[in-house]
């Protein structure tokens, strides 16, 4: 790799790090398209690009969540106990997402994270939230809602914010307290999603040196660097800011990118 890709991973990480902190969602929907433009930049094999986007994007989550997570925490921001019924749906989930993963090919990934990332756009510039009017479901509740959550985190690789943030203010959650217990629970979705992406990725034929599974450790741990600085100054900021400004440019890029993912 030329120092110009180096740069690019570390500028990655600066910026999906802050944007995970600041709104919970753990960095993904910016490092998956950026990763896959940037590989295909380096001539990576065109039918694994999106498997290592995704996963090397989960790996990357798993140590985002927990700078984010600690930060919140030391705010007494957390709902633990919340994290703790969605846990176990969540590994679960996002085991099984790796293994459907494995078998959808590099164009069905790139097109069904292109469609969500113009929905994302969509609810985050039209500041919808959904109307709260239940309390928290019973634990079986929460642990199917948590195995849904895990399984399309892992399929897009994102820490999972876009799905559990909604979810939580449906349930009548402070928002401050869903972003924070939205990035805890980033950390089990990334970590069964990117460790079930390394075992699935395995014996694949088309990976490039320096990749264990689908997980591409050069870009990962240039992006982790970056993202460990970064995202308690997110988690930090969505504390202090109105983010309503912020939020409504980041839905344009998103916008952008998802039409460009997708043609």
């Amino acid at each position: 790799m030329d120092s110009l890709v180096l740069i690019a991973y570390f500028l990655l990480g600066l910026f999906a790090g802050t944007i995970g902190g600041l709104m919970g969602i753990g960095g993904g929907i910016i490092i998956v398209p950026a990763l896959y433009y940037i590989f295909i930049g380096q001539g990576f094999p065109s039918g694994i690009i999106m498997h290592l986007a995704v996963a090397t994007s989960l790996a990357t989550i798993v140590f985002t969540a927990l700078a984010a997570t600690w930060t919140h925490h030391r705010k007494d921001a957390v709902l633990w106990p919340t994290v703790g019924f969605l846990a176990p749906g969540i590994f679960v989930g996002g085991v099984a997402g790796a293994v459907i993963a494995n078998y959808l090919p590099s164009n069905a990934l790139r097109i069904g994270f292109g469609v969500f990332e113009l929905l994302v756009a969509i609810q985050i510039a039209s500041n919808k939230r959904p109307s709260p009017h239940r309390n928290l479901p019973a634990a079986g509740g929460m642990v199917a809602t948590g195995g849904g959550i895990g399984m399309m985190s892992t399929l897009l690789g994102i820490g999972g914010g876009t799905m559990t943030v909604p979810f939580l203010l449906w349930c009548n959650v402070n928002m401050r307290n869903a972003v924070a217990t939205s990035s805890a629970c980033g950390l089990p979705i990334a970590f069964a999603g990117a460790t079930s992406m390394i075992v699935t990725g395995w014996d694949n034929t088309a990976l490039l040196a320096g990749s264990l599974g689908y997980v591409y450790w050069p870009a990962a741990l240039v992006i982790i660097a970056a993202t460990v600085i970064t995202a308690p100054i997110g988690a930090r900021l969505a504390h202090q800011l109105p983010i309503k400004t912020l939020k409504r440019l980041f839905a344009v890029l998103l916008a952008i990118v998802g039409i460009r993912m997708l043609f």
